[in-house]
């Protein structure tokens, strides 16, 4: 048996959310109606930024990437979430566990780049405007996302290579509403401490790390702008308060999933839904609610879409 693959498990059984059915009537409205909002949000935003040419610029493109990779956030989890709450046997199968964790992770790695290349856009931007176009070039905005697909590749498999030859001969109860490795390696039949170890180092310290590099990155950027007039602090300070919003709710849930793995399962969950639901609708409102050129080429395309509807 040794060097074989000892998994007997063909399925993971689902515990849900709740067992209250007024709990889960709420829970799939409120959960139905942001990712369809979030879906509708993230999906405006990139034919937006395609399409109008005042939007070529670096920050819209990496924005653009970002609603495209929130696209990938709502859909991996959260559809059979909603299918799955009125169901009363909620399982996935040990094939599409496994894929649900590749792609958690893989978008998971993207974003963490693509947040990082945001705010090193911002950096040059505010400290180094004469040399912004020529340092945020196109070959460096390709640069930065060809790299945040890599890293997430890379840092997915390495993930996977974990746990996918572990033996599971059960239990196969998840008390959770989609697989993730923290809980599916506490299933495994045998001594999992040093792997629960190897998990929070790599997905739980390159949170920690990201995290920190970011919020330092911005507290540079605030301190450099404050050298320059009221009036310029000011609108800076507007930008990076969004950029610095939508990195706290990102990374919080994160660091508390891999970093405090062993928490109330409550809370585990409440931090799921709101991980997957709400941050991939509240980032497009957060990048556009204060930015005019983005509000008025997103009423344009809207206007566009509804010419087209009606002629058709």
């Amino acid at each position: 048996m040794v060097g074989a693959n000892h998994s007997v498990v063909s399925e993971f059984v689902f515990l849900g959310l709740s067992n209250s059915w007024e709990i889960q009537l709420v829970l799939f409205v409120f959960s139905s109606m942001l990712y369809v909002a979030s879906m509708m949000g993230n999906s405006l935003i990139i034919p937006t930024v395609t399409s109008d040419p005042h939007l070529h610029s670096p920050v819209y493109f990496l924005l653009a990437n970002l609603s495209f990779i929130d696209l990938g956030v709502s859909s991996v989890t959260i559809p059979k979430m909603i299918y799955d709450h009125f169901r009363k046997r909620k399982v996935i199968s040990f094939g599409g566990c496994i894929a649900q964790i590749f792609f958690i992770h893989i978008i998971g790695g993207v974003e963490m780049v693509l947040l990082i290349a945001m705010a090193f856009d911002r950096y040059v931007a505010i400290c180094k405007p004469l040399h912004y176009l020529t340092i945020m070039s196109p070959r460096m905005c390709i640069f930065f996302s060809v790299s945040a697909w890599m890293i997430g590749l890379i840092h997915s498999v390495i993930q996977l290579a974990f746990v996918v030859n572990l033996p599971f001969c059960g239990p196969s109860v998840l008390d959770s509403f989609y697989c993730d490795l923290p809980q599916l390696i506490k299933l495994a039949c045998t001594d999992t401490y040093r792997l629960e170890f190897m998990v929070t180092a790599n997905s739980g310290f390159i949170s920690v790390g990201s995290f920190f590099i970011l919020i330092i990155s911005y507290i540079v950027i605030i301190l450099t702008v404050q050298k320059h007039s009221s009036a310029v602090f000011s609108k800076a300070l507007s930008t990076l308060s969004a950029h610095i919003t939508v990195v706290v709710l990102f990374f919080g849930p994160l660091i508390f999933f891999y970093m405090w793995p062993s928490s109330s399962t409550h809370l585990d969950k409440f931090l799921a839904i709101f991980d997957g639901v709400l941050t991939p609708f509240l980032n497009p409102v957060v990048y556009t609610f204060r930015n005019q050129e983005m509000k008025v080429a997103m009423r344009r395309v809207c206007r566009q879409l509804v010419s087209y509807t009606k002629i058709y």
